[in-house]
């Protein structure tokens, strides 16, 4: 995916992407990024990368599992910057910072983070097998990567009912409310473009990570996966 494209949307919708998520989710996104964050918990990481971070919502539900710092990047300012206000206000300056930053050239040196997460960010990876390298290469040892994205539902008739949300509805609101037709018209062209499932865990592997799982929430609409370094 084009970066200033993708740069170019976000920047335009990052002023109401939290209202829309919630709204366009029935919140239920806050569930999944809870359970992806309880993932960690056996790990209990000290320090954590949080890679096209947006407006740092799974940032801070990492909190949960008391880490010394936390890292978000992301190559769209104006998400850092609602990001950061929203940091201020929780008074969660002291352990989550935000900084601008692409998932293919992480700035940041070997084996720097315990665990390194990336919420709903993947598909609009540049060059997703570079970025999932880059996200191994910084992370320990054993440290454990954790992939939170949407996929495609299989079940009848979920699937029917799911695809016609994310073609139809999902844009018509998203457009109305952002006032900005294109990026959720974007947002269901990368879910359908992205290799979910069993194909994601072949990129894991062929980045480099084992012990690789999935986890698929709500009849498949997400999927959490996971990986060792």
């Amino acid at each position: 995916m084009e970066k200033e494209y993708v740069r170019s949307l976000f920047d335009a919708i990052a002023y109401r992407y939290d209202l829309l998520n919630h709204l366009l989710s029935g919140g239920i996104d806050l569930v999944w990024r809870r359970a992806a964050i309880d993932t960690l918990s056996d790990l209990q990481p000290k320090t954590i990368l949080d890679v096209a971070t947006g407006t740092a919502d799974l940032a801070i539900a990492s909190l949960r599992l008391k880490p010394e710092s936390v890292v978000g990047v992301d190559i769209s300012n104006a998400m850092l910057e609602v990001g950061r206000k929203k940091i201020v206000q929780k008074k969660l300056s002291g352990t989550i910072t935000l900084e601008n930053g692409e998932a293919e050239h992480l700035q940041f040196e070997d084996g720097r983070f315990d665990a390194a997460i990336v919420g709903f960010g993947a598909r609009n990876f540049e060059n997703l097998a570079q970025g999932l390298s880059e996200m191994r290469r910084v992370l320990r040892p054993k440290g454990r990567i954790v992939v939170l994205e949407f996929s495609k539902p299989t079940l009848f008739p979920f699937k029917q009912l799911y695809f016609f949300y994310f073609r139809f509805v999902l844009p018509f609101i998203g457009s109305i409310v952002s006032k900005h037709s294109e990026a959720y018209h974007y947002l269901p062209d990368t879910v359908m473009q992205f290799p979910d499932g069993e194909k994601f865990l072949d990129v894991l592997r062929s980045s480099g990570f084992t012990s690789v799982t999935r986890q698929s929430m709500t009849f498949g609409v997400a999927t959490i996966y996971t990986g060792v370094k």
